[in-house]
């Protein structure tokens, strides 16, 4: 059996994004139950020289609709980056995932050998689609999704594995 780039790819970010947005979900519902501002965690990180959690989003957000778009030979979209509270870092994943569900396996399958021109901080990197998606954009996008839940957690908001993951 083989498993599809479509497969991997877009039902994947729409899964962990939707995840992600019920998150801060509990996110919000913890600063209300102990009377805080939830646009604190909003801007709160890790360590020093980590991004804030509305960047965490931001990034795993850009990321997916970026691979889909690529690989489909689209031009992703561009948002501003200018989300500073809970409600509007949810808003940014709604319009994500509306992005990501306009796609159809037909427009993704096959990619696995398409070049993949990406600009990443002053320079052009250069992949096939199935190193780009596997090697690439699955890691980063689990890696800020974890980032953000991390941030969160650390916070003391009530998240745990389940959350992440998501219902199966």
């Amino acid at each position: 059996m083989t498993i599809s780039m479509y497969t991997a790819s877009v039902p994947v970010f729409v899964r962990m994004l939707t995840n992600l947005s019920a998150i801060l979900d509990k996110g919000a519902q913890h600063a209300q139950a102990r009377k805080f501002d939830p646009d604190i965690l909003v801007q709160s990180r890790l360590a020093p020289d980590m991004f804030p959690l509305s960047r965490q989003v931001q990034i795993a957000g850009d990321i997916a609709k970026g691979c889909a778009a690529r690989l489909s030979g689209a031009e992703p979209p561009k948002y501003e980056d200018n989300e500073k509270t809970i409600p509007e870092l949810k808003a940014r994943i709604e319009k994500t995932v509306a992005y990501l569900k306009t796609f159809k396996p037909e427009q993704i399958d096959g990619t696995e050998e398409k070049t993949i021109q990406l600009p990443l901080r002053g320079q052009t990197m250069t992949f096939k689609g199935l190193p780009y998606l596997l090697n690439f954009v699955l890691p980063n996008v689990y890696f800020h999704v974890t980032a953000a839940y991390l941030i969160l957690r650390h916070n003391g908001v009530d998240v745990g594995k389940q959350d992440f993951i998501g219902a199966l």
